[in-house]
């Protein structure tokens, strides 16, 4: 059957500009590249005590066998949504089958025609497709750039329309972090604006997520959370008042119509949490990232100001940055690429993922061997 000329045309482009994407293989190099942060993902503790809950309790089904709003609820499904809320401080907690259906799901149903969202420029795109399936108008605010947030806030405050201001703890491409205090302030200026913030890459690396370390959670509408990068497994939940979860369970497409997650996977998540209270994985993650921005120092390389297990180097242009990463990967560091148009172009980059497993000896040659190709 003949392929559409069109979408040809579309791949012909990605391969012209560098930029054609394909699947990875798995491999033995250094790990600097997975959102494993903790190394939950590959913890034989979990994954015991998962299998031996299941098997004590006679949970031994494969699938959900259904939506939840169906035949695919379970009590466990109830008691581990309690348990994010007692952990998160959270008066309600919702899970979805993953991060991007979470955010689908709140930015299509929740803001209504003739409300507005303001989001950061750089936004993840999950939260941009639930945007786009909005009825609701979208205007973009300067990346992490508060006055300008306010100058957007007074330019389209109103008295009838909601306004949702959205941005992420920690940016997924950048690694930095807005200042969540200030723009608490500014918002609470206004009438009937609410305040939503994705906690994807904060969860676990900054404890409970920033929102909770700064105090922030009766600031918060919504607080989306991830369980596929710190905690290892798979799912997401958006966490706020009872009332934000009725409605969910009412009107977000995304959790109604479609399966639910396995009882293993909510079972990997309950006890990914357990082990995320008591594990010593968060401080020397804390460490290794303060030493690895020493050695950026040291080397003077050219990195986005992080605080977080993201760290990116700018390297201008999809051939060169991929270029380098072959090198890195050649040396037996596991370094991906961030390519336009993923980013905006002549921002491409080197994203290195920083793990608690990560050892200083390992920090400092994939710096020392950056150092030698840029």
């Amino acid at each position: 059957m003949q392929f559409p000329e069109k979408l040809n045309r579309k791949i012909s482009k990605r391969i012209d500009n560098e930029s054609l994407r394909s699947l990875g293989k798995k491999n033995d190099l250094i790990d600097f590249s997975s959102n494993d942060y903790l190394g939950f993902a590959k913890s034989e503790v979990i994954f015991d005590r998962t299998h031996q809950f299941l098997i004590e309790n006679n949970l031994k089904q494969n699938g959900a066998t259904g939506s939840r709003l169906l035949s695919g609820n379970h009590n466990l499904y109830t008691s581990v949504e309690k348990q994010l809320s007692e952990f998160h401080n959270s008066e309600a907690s919702l899970i979805f089958n993953s991060g991007y259906d979470a955010n689908i799901g709140f930015f299509s149903s929740v803001p209504q025609r003739g409300d507005i969202i303001l989001y950061d420029e750089l936004i993840h795109a999950s939260i941009r497709d639930g945007i786009n399936l909005s009825n609701a108008k979208a205007y973009k605010f300067q990346h992490n750039n508060l006055t300008h947030l306010d100058e957007v806030l007074n330019r389209v405050k109103n008295e009838t329309a909601a306004v949702y201001v959205v941005t992420e703890s920690v940016f997924s491409m950048d690694g930095d972090s807005p200042d969540l205090v200030t723009m608490s302030h500014i918002i609470k200026k206004y009438a009937n604006v609410y305040f939503i913030v994705d906690e994807a890459h904060a969860v676990g690396v900054f404890n409970k997520g920033l929102v909770q370390e700064l105090n922030l959670e009766n600031s918060v509408f919504a607080r989306i959370i991830t369980f596929g990068k710190a905690l290892g497994c798979h799912g997401a939940a958006i966490l706020g008042c009872k009332e934000l979860h009725q409605y969910l369970v009412n009107f977000a497409r995304s959790f109604i119509y479609t399966t639910g997650l396995s009882l293993h996977s909510i079972a990997t998540v309950k006890f990914a949490y357990e082990e995320l209270a008591k594990n010593q994985a968060k401080e020397k993650l804390q460490k290794n990232i303060s030493f690895f921005k020493q050695e950026v120092n040291r080397l003077d390389l050219n990195f986005i100001e992080s605080n977080s297990a993201i760290h990116c180097c700018v390297i201008s242009g999809n051939e060169k940055v991929k270029l380098i990463a072959k090198k890195l990967n050649n040396k037996g560091f596991d370094i991906k690429p961030i390519l336009s148009p993923t980013v905006t172009k002549g921002e491409e980059r080197l994203r290195f993922c920083l793990h608690s497993y990560n050892s200083i000896k390992e920090i400092t040659n994939v710096l020392e061997n950056l150092a030698t190709f840029v």
